[in-house]
Order: structure tokens, then sequence, then C-alpha cells
């Protein structure tokens, strides 16, 4: 086991940030005691992205959403993600 440094006590954020721009965190945390850890409830990070649909595609998404109490955005994420697991197995 390594001994590390007493991690000191800081007035504000602003010392804190400053002191670990300055200094290396290994000197200050046991890595043997490291555990990984997994966060399945965090959402997903989403990007806006524009595609062109033909107006009829678009008409018809929106009327099949409709059908299924799914705003027409959600739905065409369904399909999208939908055609990417099939095409994987």
């Amino acid at each position: 086991m390594k001994t590390t440094k007493t991690i000191p006590t800081f007035k504000n954020e602003n010392k804190e940030r400053e002191f670990w721009e300055n200094h290396d965190t290994t000197e200050y945390f046991d890595t043997s005691k490291v555990k990984v850890v997994r966060f399945p409830n965090l959402k997903k990070t989403t990007k806006s992205i524009s595609i062109r649909l033909p107006v009829d595609m678009l008409d018809e998404l929106k009327v099949k959403a409709n059908s299924m109490d799914v705003p027409y955005q959600s739905f065409i994420k369904m399909l999208l993600q939908e055609g990417l697991s099939s095409r994987a197995r």
C-alpha cells in the first residue's frame, strides 16, 4: 500500500481548482482501491441534426406516431434504433 499525502482544506472552489491544476492527484489518492463504477441512469447526450425528408414521408411518420401516442421525433428515433439493432444481428 502506497502512502498518500493529505488533501488540504480549501477556502473556496477557486483555491481548490488552482491546487489541483498544479498537483498530481496520484499523490493524494491510493489508486489500488479504485473501483469501476457505472452510472446506468444517466441520460445519454443528444445532438440535434437536420435531415431532409419528403413531405409525404414525414406526414406518414407523424400519422403513425400519433396513432401510437408518441411524438413523431421519438418515433423516428425508435425506427432508427430498430434498424440499427436488426443490422447488428
